[in-house]
């Protein structure tokens, strides 16, 4: 098979930052995940939802010993989180918290636990972390203050374990009030305080993504409007940060998660800056005065919007403006004083029909009066074809590439969904808006939950060819969800899979790290004589040809490249399995690698693909 790339037949400039990642917190992605906090409801503030009527403010607590454990809210610590605990004790009794399954420490590591406390005990206060009634770590504090004080200390394990149960306790006996209780590895990602958990955040950076669409998806609608995402609310000192019950408790595809809460210690501040740390763009999505249409009709009448169009404007504030100015200001009193540099925004997630049009055209005329820098991303519906999709697009196509810098779009579909659409965007109007496939992933059909399996991934890489092939139309992509806690999880398939120790990247994973790590500069022409059965898409970047490539078939591949040699990176199944049964190989914590990319040197001008593979060619 004779495949040649003409470097010298630049056709369409790439997007540097085309591919990247989509948080939302749904599988426990963010309490729980990335966000370093170990303790569950540290501030005592779980509170009676339409999904759980029966929720307890001290949910996720249990007394040990002989202890009363009850919730109070007069005189608290703050009027926003009003919440906290009571603690009557014999000697000896205490607290304990279900820490998700337990808490992971390693052996030499250290952690900080701190809490507030208030009463007139005067005996020892102890915080333990225990496992199989052995104390791995612990810290002791003098007594409790007269009024609301905050006390920390550095812990350190003599060992590792898995599962360490968290407890406070008098042993003196007596009676205390906390708030805030909380426990962080000292070892976070870039070492920040408040920070997030090492190993998820660097699997993040591993993958070189080159922008984050954050923090929904769905949860920025809310499952009503009461319950949307409200930005502001997730700034400033922790312990003033207002919670929210997740939309997630109910309405997913897996466990029933009837506690599940957004402390919004991983804030907007927080995705900011690690969007700086991963070195990408940020890309946050405001709710447009709707709540989720699949779960509810509550919408903001059009002349009651200002209150969202103004959350907007203040967020790009907060994202670009100066210290001197009042957003700006509450972003330098968090830390940064220079701003973040926005540049993308996207109104509303997977609204449709004529009241989201009227609202992203309320939203569009002032913003793109104000701040005409901004690139507005806009909705096409919930799905990529049908009557909502089309209504979308209809409208969005005589308006301008000023109107929408570009349109969302979603597609969670089966693999031959994916192959047949490869070519999908080979024939979009290349003057009207152009795409953001914002969330995307191949559903393998008849599974539950749904599996990351070596076919989901190659379907995926087959539509991404199409993605980049189609540069100029589409400019920004990004596989949904990214992360899913064992035992946790409401929505399968995912990108990255994790328990309290360990990380399990999936095959997906692989292909969208081999896509952002090796983003050309452009497309180059490509022709290719007996292809069938191929998905390809070639580009040049600092004078050296990218050649990407999913054999989809059952049979090796010969190319001639007409080069002296290069790198090859292929992504296959490990050889224990065999024929058509290679395509439903997956990850496991046990086998982590049974899908992996595997790196190599390649001498002449051929290289032959292996079946059910998919491959990066760099060569001169």
């Amino acid at each position: 098979m004779i495949l040649k790339v003409d470097k010298n037949k630049r056709l369409k400039d790439v997007n540097p930052h085309m591919f990247g990642i989509f948080f939302e917190d749904i599988n426990y992605a963010a309490d729980g995940g990335l966000y370093g906090e170990m303790l569950e409801n540290r501030s005592f503030d779980f509170f009676p939802t339409k999904i759980n009527p029966y929720n307890s403010p001290v949910a996720a607590w249990r007394p040990v010993g002989r202890c009363e454990l009850s919730a109070h809210s007069e005189s608290p610590m703050n009027d926003v989180n009003p919440g906290y605990a009571r603690i009557r004790a014999e000697a000896g009794g205490g607290i304990s918290n279900r820490a998700y399954e337990g808490c992971y420490l390693v052996e030499g590591e250290e952690y900080v636990f701190s809490f507030y406390s208030r009463g007139k005990y005067e005996g020892k206060i102890t915080f333990l972390l225990v496992k199989d009634g052995e104390t791995v770590a612990s810290a002791s504090f003098d007594g409790a203050p007269r009024e609301w004080e905050k006390r920390s200390a550095t812990l350190k394990a003599d060992r590792t374990v898995v599962g360490a149960e968290p407890r406070l306790v008098l042993e003196d006996g007596g009676e205390i009030d906390v708030d805030m209780c909380s426990l962080f590895p000292k070892n976070t990602f870039m070492g920040r305080e408040n920070g997030l958990r090492a190993d998820l955040a660097q699997a993040l950076k591993e993958l070189k993504p080159g922008f984050m669409r954050f923090p929904g998806g769905c949860i920025v609608e809310g499952n009503g409007l009461a319950n949307r995402y409200r930005w502001k609310d997730t700034i400033g000192p922790i312990e003033t940060r207002r919670g929210n019950w997740n939309r997630w408790q109910d309405g997913g595809v897996g466990v029933y998660a009837p506690e599940y809460y957004q402390s919004f210690g991983l804030g907007f501040y927080e995705y900011f800056l690690l969007c700086e740390d991963l070195g990408c763009e940020p890309l946050p999505v405001l709710n447009c005065g709707m709540g989720c249409q699949y779960q509810c009709d509550e919408v903001v009448p059009l002349g009651e919007l200002d209150e969202y169009i103004q959350d907007a404007l203040d967020l790009i504030e907060f994202a670009n403006g100066p210290a001197s100015s009042p957003w700006g200001a509450k972003r330098a009193e968090c830390g940064h004083a220079e701003p973040f540099g926005l540049k993308y925004l996207a109104i509303g997630n997977e609204q449709w029909e004529e009241g989201y049009f009227e609202r992203y055209e309320a939203f569009q005329r002032v913003i793109a009066e104000k701040h005409p820098e901004i690139k507005l991303i806009s909705s096409s519906g919930p799905s990529a074809e049908g009557v909502e999709f089309d209504k979308a697009w209809s409208w969005l196509g005589d308006k301008g590439r000023d109107f929408a810098y570009a349109v969302d779009e979603h597609y969670y579909v089966p693999p031959r969904w994916l192959f047949a659409n490869a070519h999908r965007y080979d024939n979009y109007d290349r003057s009207g808006p152009r795409v953001f496939a914002g969330e995307y992933a191949c559903h393998i059909h008849g599974h539950q939950p749904r599996p990351n399996s070596l076919e989901a991934a190659l379907a995926e890489a087959a539509m991404m060819t199409g993605f980049e092939r189609n540069a100029d139309v589409v400019r920004l992509a990004a596989y949904a969800p990214l992360f899913a806690r064992e035992g946790f999880t409401q929505w399968t398939p995912d990108l990255i899979f994790f328990n309290s120790s360990e990380v399990m990247l999936t095959p997906s994973y692989y292909v969208q790290q081999m896509f952002s790590r090796n983003v050309p500069d452009y497309t180059a022409e490509l022709s290719c004589v007996g292809c069938d059965g191929l998905y390809l898409s070639a580009g040049v970047k600092d004078g050296q040809v990218i050649l990407k490539a999913v054999n989809a078939g059952p049979k090796p591949i010969r190319l001639e490249l007409g080069c002296e040699g290069g790198e090859a990176e292929s992504l296959t199944a490990r050889g224990e399995l065999h024929g058509r049964k290679i395509l439903e190989a997956v990850n496991t914590m046990e086998h982590k690698d049974r899908v992996a990319p595997v790196s190599e040197a390649f001498e002449g001008g051929e290289y032959t693909l292996a079946p059910f593979s998919f491959t990066v060619l760099k060569y001169k």
